[in-house]
């Protein structure tokens, strides 16, 4: 197996664009970092120098995985898609032998177990799950018992309430999911990176009767003919009237519109989101997990 880490994403995605595209659903995360970065260095805007774009190669020169470090929040966990065993196994001694301090990994099973039970072989210590994800795909849209109201598109003038729901979107989640708030690493965008948000992304609002805006849910632009819905977000108060149920029910009809394929991912850990997108139609792709290394 051969390891590539790469600096520039453009490059990453002229060598493993193919390879992406076999599988867009499995790997939106990836192909959307890569061209949402892509598209910002073009525009001028420096990414971290600790990012790096793998991938991984057979004996043969094919791509057969591909990863990422690039989150923006501490502790900078890779990202993995699946690959084989061997690579997952040979990346964590890389990334021993490279000295990278790292203490979480997230992606794809069994790549993540395999890489950070080679992490821990050298460093020490032990790994925990902090969270188990499942990414699902939209089937055939199952529409959702019709309640008030009706989806708007957030602007740049909602800045204010889209940061303040981004903000509590992890720890509620954390909660839900039975966890303490705060457990999980989440990422949450300063307001600047929410105003860009509002233009780059597609963010919407469920709005009552009144056009009280009473749920958010957000989708990226397709990469590779997938769009990703998410983050979900209804506040506590206004839970289980619905709002979810449709708000992504129409956001996932406009994607399919648009020619192209749903996808979302859940906390296994949290039953309501599991079962609403379930009743949506959307089925279980692949399991992933974000996994800790506690020293």
């Amino acid at each position: 197996m051969q390891l590539e880490f790469l600096t520039d994403p453009v490059e990453f995605l002229a060598a493993a664009g193919d390879h992406l595209a076999a599988n867009p659903v499995v790997s939106t995360v990836v192909a959307t970092l890569a061209e949402r970065t892509a598209a910002q260095l073009a525009q001028g805007k420096e990414q971290p120098e600790r990012n790096w774009w793998l991938v991984v190669r057979d004996e043969s020169g094919a791509v057969v995985g591909a990863g990422m470090r690039t989150a923006p929040f501490e502790p900078y966990p890779p990202f993995l898609l699946p690959m084989p065993d061997e690579a997952a196994v040979a990346l964590g001694r890389a990334l021993q032998e490279r000295g990278e301090d790292i203490t979480a990994i997230n992606g794809a099973l069994p790549a993540v177990q395999l890489c950070a039970a080679e992490l821990v072989r050298h460093q020490g210590g032990t790994v925990e799950v902090g969270q188990h994800t499942r990414l699902h795909e939209l089937g055939d849209l199952i529409p959702p018992t019709p309640v008030p109201g009706e989806l708007r598109r957030a602007t740049e003038a909602d800045v204010d309430l889209v940061q303040a729901w981004y903000e509590a979107f992890g720890a509620d989640a954390d909660e839900q999911a039975g966890r303490a708030r705060g457990t999980s690493f989440h990422q949450v965008p300063d307001r600047e990176e929410t105003l860009q948000n509002l233009v780059t992304k597609n963010i919407w609002f469920w709005v009552d009767e009144d056009g009280v805006p009473v749920h958010l849910t957000g989708a990226n632009p397709p990469s590779y003919g997938v769009a990703r819905v998410g983050p979900v977000y209804t506040p506590p108060e206004q839970r289980g009237r619905g709002w979810a149920s449709a708000a992504v029910a129409e956001v996932s009809r406009r994607i399919v519109a648009d020619g192209a394929r749903a996808c979302l991912f859940t906390d296994q850990a949290n039953p309501t989101s599991n079962k609403i997108y379930a009743a949506l139609g959307y089925r279980a792709v692949v399991d992933m997990a974000n996994l800790v290394i506690v020293r």
